[in-house]
């Protein structure tokens, strides 16, 4: 997996760390929606077809997390996206610099 893409899940494993332990009183462990919420989106990381050249999935013209999963995960960005400056501010200034990134367009394999 390209290091972008380890980047990009360990940010997402942070704020949903985040938002469960703040708004769920989780200490130590992910409480079930949280931990399904993790896993989906490494599911979708590690399925998206720009890898490196990813702009943040904010910016990205193909939308592929299910309807209800977006939203949480919407959630659980405008929770833990402030807080993060704070708490992880290298990562966040990365992420904000992937957000900056043009999305690039998927061109179609030869076979």
């Amino acid at each position: 997996m390209h290091p972008r893409i380890q980047r990009e899940q360990k940010t997402i494993d942070l704020m949903i760390e985040l938002y469960c332990h703040d708004q769920h009183k989780n200490q130590n462990e992910l409480c079930d929606d949280c931990q399904a919420l993790k896993d989906y989106a490494h599911r979708r990381l590690e399925k998206c077809p720009y890898q490196e050249k990813k702009t943040t999935c904010a910016n990205c013209p193909t939308h592929c997390y299910q309807k209800s999963m977006r939203e949480k995960i919407r959630v659980v960005m405008r929770y833990a996206g402030p807080r993060m400056l704070k708490n992880h501010p290298g990562l966040t200034f990365l992420h904000l610099l992937d957000g900056l990134r043009k999305p690039v367009p998927l061109t179609k394999k030869r076979k």
